[in-house]
């Protein structure tokens, strides 16, 4: 039998988020059944609800940052039982035998992800919808544990803010003697951060705002530049190993590229833009340097990142709201007027 759901959605690109029931689908035999805790607040869903990249599959029920107490389990399930704290990040499901999906880089799949919410589920068809609402059924392979040792609220954003500035530190092999540098203090930046250090790494911010270089600091940034003073970046010229690139709307990159040594690699994992302005190939060329993005991470690597946070003590900084407030956190967030995720807490559903 179909599960009747209470949920938020957006109906139109100009529409406010607001209550909306919805059907999931009756359990098949590999899923997991949710009862949805917390809910991160993506910059994605802000952009999918207002149909920023023009691909919005209405309605929308946004939310890819899902902790949450398995309910129910199917069949063939094994290693999840009911009672557990689980999260559920930006998939839902892939081909599972494509190149990418056998490596374990299910995000990369092949023939295509099916994203937690606005895409379509690859065996019925039906819409796929997110973590603004009171439960979700999911496949086995996409769920992750999350330990006792974390605060499930801080939990929630780690996975997608945590997973996508994770993945990319971990691929090229970020560890003691790293010397990394991030540009951007928000939702990314600041896990960016948090996991550079605690990979070891020596860590500087790159921002433009005078008065976050305390606020960096207590982050993990060892130390602080001003991107818009030419004296700090000169000083800082073929400094670094890696760069994580977490800001969403297009800059120029080419000061930057100054900053990187010799194979050094900046990587873009927050804008999805054209580059502008230009690249100055001899920038590239010269210091035989690389540009490159990156894209969340897979299920094994989450799995990873989590347990990694739980040893450490890492989590996100959030401000949790309630449901009803989310139009308002979308124009906050907006204006970067929050440190620096929010979170939904679930329970408030339903008072909504």
């Amino acid at each position: 039998m179909a599960l009747s759901i209470r949920g938020y959605a957006a109906q139109s690109a100009t529409s406010p988020v607001a209550p909306h029931q919805f059907e999931r689908r009756d359990p098949r035999p590999d899923d997991v059944v949710i009862d949805i805790l917390y809910c991160g607040v993506c910059h994605s869903d802000l952009h999918q609800a207002r149909n920023e990249w023009h691909s919005s599959i209405y309605p929308v029920v946004p939310g890819h940052e899902i902790v949450g107490r398995v309910s129910a389990v199917g069949d063939r399930v094994g290693k999840f039982k009911v009672g557990e704290m689980v999260g559920v990040g930006c998939m839902v499901d892939s081909c599972q035998h494509c190149g990418s999906c056998s490596a374990g880089l299910e995000q990369y799949c092949e023939n295509g992800a099916t994203w937690t919410y606005n895409d379509k589920d690859r065996h019925d068809g039906l819409p796929t919808f997110g973590g603004y609402s009171e439960r979700i059924v999911v496949s086995d392979k996409f769920v992750v544990r999350i330990s006792d040792k974390l605060d499930p609220k801080a939990a929630a954003p780690l996975l997608c803010a945590g997973i996508t500035t994770w993945s990319p530190l971990r691929h090229w092999k970020i560890d003691k003697g790293s010397k990394v540098a991030v540009i951007g203090l928000g939702g990314l930046g600041h896990m960016g951060l948090k996991f550079a250090k605690a990979m070891g790494a020596d860590v500087t911010l790159f921002t433009r705002t005078p008065d976050k270089e305390a606020e960096a600091r207590r982050l993990g940034a060892d130390h602080v530049v001003l991107s818009t003073d030419a004296k700090q970046m000169a000083a800082v010229a073929r400094q670094f190993d890696f760069i994580l690139d977490t800001v969403p709307s297009p800059h120029d990159l080419n000061p930057y590229l100054g900053t990187l040594k010799l194979n050094g690699v900046l990587c873009l994992v927050g804008l999805l833009e054209p580059i502008e302005p230009a690249v100055q190939a001899g920038m590239v060329i010269l210091g035989r340097r690389s540009i490159s993005g990156s894209a969340i991470g897979g299920i094994a690597e989450t799995q990873e990142m989590l347990d990694f946070c739980a040893e450490h003590g890492i989590a996100s900084d959030i401000e949790v709201i309630d449901i009803k407030d989310i139009n308002t956190a979308y124009e906050r967030m907006l204006k970067s007027d929050v440190k620096y995720r929010f979170v939904i807490d679930i329970a408030s559903l339903k008072a909504a």
